[in-house]
C-alpha cells in the first residue's frame, strides 16, 4: 500500500498538489493500494489572545479554519472518486507535518511549493524547507 500525506492550506498551490496526487493513483496499477490522507495544520494562537478567549472559542476557530482549509482539497478528491482520510492539527507547521506522516506511517508527503526562489526562501522561511528538513520520509514538491 502507498500511503501518502498531502498537507493542504486552502492555496491554489496546496491544489496542485492534490491534483498530482490525483492524476498519480490515475496511473497506478494499484490504484485501489493508494491511501490518501489530508492534513491542515493551523497554527497555535498567540498567547495574547488565548489568555482572553476560552479553550472552546479556540479549538472552535481551529476547527473552522481547519474545515475551510481542507473543503477545496476534498471536494477535488471526491470529485476524482479518491477515497481519503482528512486531518485537522495544531502545531508548528513543518514540525507537525513531518511527526503526521511518522504518526500514519506514510511513505510519501506531496506538498506545492509556492515557487519562491532559494533567496526568499532564505529571508522568510519556508514550510517545505522545514518539512524537507525533518521529515523521514520523500517529500515531492508540485510547483
Amino acid at each position: 500500500m502507498k500511503r501518502v500525506l498531502v498537507p493542504v492550506d486552502g492555496s491554489d498551490c496546496a491544489l496542485r498538489a492534490v491534483d498530482y496526487v490525483i492524476r498519480d493513483r490515475a496511473r497506478s496499477a494499484a490504484a485501489d493500494e493508494y491511501d490518501v490522507h489530508l492534513l491542515n495544520v493551523q497554527p497555535p494562537l498567540p498567547r495574547d489572545v488565548t489568555q482572553f478567549v476560552g479553550h472552546a472559542q479556540v479549538a472552535d476557530f481551529h476547527r473552522a479554519e481547519s474545515a475551510s482549509a481542507l473543503q477545496s482539497a476534498e471536494a477535488a478528491l471526491e470529485q476524482a472518486g479518491v477515497p481519503f482520510t482528512a486531518h485537522a492539527e495544531v502545531g508548528h507547521l513543518g514540525e507537525t507535518i513531518a511527526q503526521r506522516a511518522d504518526d500514519l506511517g506514510c511513505d510519501l508527503i506531496v506538498m506545492g511549493a509556492h515557487g519562491r526562489g532559494a533567496l526568499a526562501d532564505f529571508l522568510v522561511g519556508s514550510i517545505a524547507t522545514r518539512v524537507i528538513h525533518l521529515a523521514r520520509v520523500p517529500v515531492l514538491l508540485v510547483k
